[in-house]
């Protein structure tokens, strides 16, 4: 087991000075990089700055692994050059900035961002990875007015460190957070008192508070308005000390019970406290003061704060002995002080009701920032979560609260209502809440659960106990079904739920992609058909169009066609009825007076036809209708003189035209 710490220590230290030779600030690819190479920190950095650009010229690799580059990262003296291994392997480190500086290029210098708060203030401070700590105080003096020498700057990963230390071996990441502590001086009075005590009261207050026979801290948040009495009573439901037995170190001497936390001068934001049983052996019969009158809300800053598990029960005397049940600590079971309204009531048959009244409770109890609740079925929150467009899909988060357990408090106003948590959760999921605190309530969701999701996820949930609830079922939808990621149970961080939160939706993400990636594939192949359709019924409809538009002039064709047919057909019955109207052809050798004619037609033929002189013109007239020359569409003409017969009386006869004894007419078609 030492060999394998002693192995991650020095791997940890081959991967600060791998960040800080390569600037590479992602510990991820810096890791790869170094897997990559087996960790050989000069390898590693060669794979990332070539050879040739100067980095580590490749005679210094046989010095550099005879020196001790796992060793404990120290300040060691430059490293040899080649002619003298022997004093190269007494360098007890040779990671970059060891090298002499003829082998190094230029680079810039890793810079780390600060940002420190001081009561009400906040500073950003940017300073060079080579900096000491001391450099950091002296930007805060000039920016808080407060002198070096009674700051405290706290928040640092490895504990309280030195001003002489240098940031480079903290191992620290780009962007960190600290705060001050100034317990030797006191907020100087001025006429904006008030209003400053005003915003205290809004503000949060961390007690580090010491168990002093418990051996343990708890770190505590409680905000301004909250008085010392009643941090008192909620460190009695902790400790298990009533109020009246609590000897503490630390408050301040002006002082009381009455007092809010604002207003009795400890330290912000972070203040220290001891506390620990007044012995008083005569009293061990008294009547104990009652603990439970107020509920408790405590708020857990650090991962080793764990109130109730397994392994912390022997921590925890027997209450017994202080005539509290146990069932009552935490305002749990059957305390008979003041309890909390349900979160959601029992048997209520509407579902939206019941999330509505959810919501409102969970707002009275831990304020305003919270988890935006959907308001609907759980099938409508699936529906709204997995069924829409891949683009628009969300992950599920089923969040199941308890009031028996002892968690519930802490996970809600500690993870639940944190800034990042409620941002992360708004932004990647639809979170849909239930309160299983109820039997009733219980087994209506594991009939959703089941009908939803199947059976293994209400059996899922029918394994956990009461004291590991709250929990967090994050739920992706998938083609065929849905499937859970992962249950979150209350003992957790959130730094641990944030990570578990993101781990889900690299998951999510990569699913995702794909599903775009084949909607995408499928709204293309979609587009292309309907082009095609488009295409098909445009040239359907101009088919269409044109078929009618041939309809319609062969009709209009037929149409015409039948109409001359019926002009044609009374042309020819008159015709046909003129020519049996016609006198017969009289013999050339008569006893009255005979004209023959000859009448020339357009096309050049001649009709001859002898008449008696005393035929009436309509008579010729008829005739010519009757070869097809209607008198109504042609006339006739003499030669010479030219006269035009058509406009003579029809009742004159042939003589009296002085068409007799014969006579050559033409026909000419009329304009």
């Amino acid at each position: 087991m030492a060999s394998d710490s002693e192995s991650n220590m020095d791997r940890e230290i081959i991967l600060a000075d791998f960040q800080a030779c390569t600037g590479i600030d992602d510990i991820a690819e810096a890791i790869t990089l170094l897997e990559l190479n087996n960790w050989d920190l000069v390898a590693a950095i060669n794979g990332v700055i070539p050879q040739e650009n100067g980095i580590l010229q490749s005679n210094l690799s046989s010095v550099a692994s005879q020196a001790n580059i796992y060793g404990p990262h120290s300040q060691a003296a430059p490293a040899a050059p080649p002619a003298a291994p022997a004093a190269s392997s007494s360098s007890s480190s040779a990671f970059c900035p060891a090298l002499p500086s003829r082998h190094i290029v230029e680079r810039q210098p890793r810079m780390l961002n600060f940002r420190v708060e001081y009561r009400q203030r906040t500073v950003e401070v940017v300073i060079e990875e080579g900096s000491v700590v001391g450099e950091i105080k002296q930007i805060l003096e000039t920016e808080l007015q407060v002198p070096v020498t009674k700051m405290q700057l706290k928040g640092w990963k490895s504990g309280d460190v030195s001003d002489s230390i240098v940031l480079q071996s903290l191992h620290l990441p780009k962007n960190n957070s600290l705060y001050v502590l100034t317990p030797d001086i006191t907020p100087t009075a001025s006429t904006s008192q008030n209003s400053v005590l005003q915003e205290s009261l809004n503000q949060n207050f961390l007690l580090v508070i010491s168990h002093r026979e418990a051996q343990r801290d708890y770190n505590l948040n409680f905000p301004g308005s909250r008085t010392i009495q009643e941090v008192k009573r909620n460190v009695s439901d902790l400790t298990n000390i009533p109020v009246r037995h609590q000897q503490w170190e630390g408050w301040p001497a002006s002082a009381s019970d009455s007092m809010t936390l604002a207003a009795s001068g400890i330290s912000y934001p972070c203040h220290h406290l001891g506390v620990c049983r007044r012995s008083s052996p005569a009293n061990t019969q008294e009547p104990t003061e009652e603990v439970n009158n107020t509920e408790v809300n405590v708020f857990v800053q650090c991962a080793d704060v764990h109130m109730v598990s397994d392994s912390e029960g022997d921590d925890f005397e027997d209450a017994s002995e202080f005539g509290v049940d146990e069932s009552e600590m935490f305002g749990m079971g059957t305390s008979t002080g003041c309890r909390k309204a349900p979160l959601m009531p029992e048997n209520t048959e509407n579902e939206v009701d019941a999330l509505l009244h959810l919501t409102a409770e969970f707002t009275t109890r831990y304020g305003e920032c919270h988890p935006v609740f959907f308001i609907g079925t759980l099938e409508a929150a699936s529906q709204e979560a997995f069924y829409g467009k891949a683009r628009d899909r969300k992950l599920l988060a089923i969040y199941l609260h308890n009031d028996e357990s002892v968690l519930g408090n802490v996970f809600c106003s500690q993870m639940m209502c944190a800034d990042s948590i409620v941002s992360y959760l708004s932004q990647n999921f639809i979170t849909w809440a239930w309160d299983v605190t109820k039997e009733a309530n219980k087994a209506r969701l594991l009939t959703m659960c089941t009908r939803h999701f199947g059976s293994v996820v209400a059996q899922t949930i029918r394994t956990y106990k009461t004291d590991q609830f709250p929990l967090l079922l994050i739920v992706m939808g998938k083609r065929t079904s849905n499937e859970v990621l992962n249950v979150i149970q209350g003992n957790t961080t959130v730094d641990e739920l944030m990570m578990r939160l993101m781990g889900a939706m690299e998951i999510f993400t990569a699913q995702q992609q794909e599903d775009i990636k084949d909607e995408d594939e499928r709204e293309a192949r979609e587009m292309v058909k309907r082009e095609q359709d488009e295409a098909y019924q445009l040239s359907l409809e101009a088919d269409r169009k044109k078929r009618e538009a041939q309809e319609r002039e062969q009709a209009e064709q037929l149409r015409l066609q039948q109409i001359q047919k019926e002009a044609d057909d009374e042309k020819e019955a008159i015709r046909l009825s003129l020519e049996h109207a016609l006198p017969p052809e009289p013999a050339e050798e008569g006893g009255e007076p005979i004209s023959k004619l000859r009448i020339r037609t357009p096309s050049g033929e001649f009709l001859v036809r002898r008449f008696l002189g005393s035929t009436k013109l309509q008579v010729l007239f008829d005739f010519v209708a009757s070869k097809g020359y209607p008198w109504e569409d042609f006339k006739l003409l003499t030669t010479f003189p030219r006269r035009n017969i058509t406009q003579l009386d029809p009742a004159s006869s042939l003589l009296e035209a002085k068409l007799f004894p014969q006579e050559t007419l033409f026909l000419e078609a009329k304009e």
